[in-house]
């Protein structure tokens, strides 16, 4: 009898440390659990910055893409005005060479009049 109540307090000795190991592991289980729950939110979370940073980053190559091409537009106009202005400053060059001709040869037809109406006062 003596022999069945010690293999009693034996089996109630190891059934209380299953026990225990039980509540310890459901603890750890339940640990384990609320942290993959935290993993998941954060993961959830960068995955939602991730699209979000992804649909700025499309925006920016579109508005980089739209700025880049009227820069290039404004290189070739720009281009064209520099061109323009070379060939006005040649035709403003031109027409006051021209008028400096013109008013070289006024100025002799003016001085030959006053030669011819000074040779005709002397007569």
């Amino acid at each position: 009898m003596e022999r069945i109540k010690e293999r009693l307090q034996s089996i109630r000795a190891e059934a209380d440390k299953s026990i225990a190991r039980a509540e310890e592991a459901e603890a750890k289980n339940k640990k384990l659990e609320q942290a993959l729950l935290e993993k998941e939110q954060l993961n959830q979370s960068l995955q939602k910055k991730v699209e979000i940073l992804e649909t700025k980053l499309d925006t920016s190559d579109a508005s980089s893409k739209d700025t880049k091409e009227k820069l290039r537009q404004l290189d070739i106009r720009a281009e064209h005005l520099e061109k323009r202005v070379v060939r006005l400053e040649q035709e403003r060059d031109e027409i006051e060479k021209k008028y400096e001709d013109v008013q070289a040869k006024y100025t002799q037809s003016k001085n030959e009049m006053a030669e011819l109406v000074a040779s005709m006062e002397n007569l």
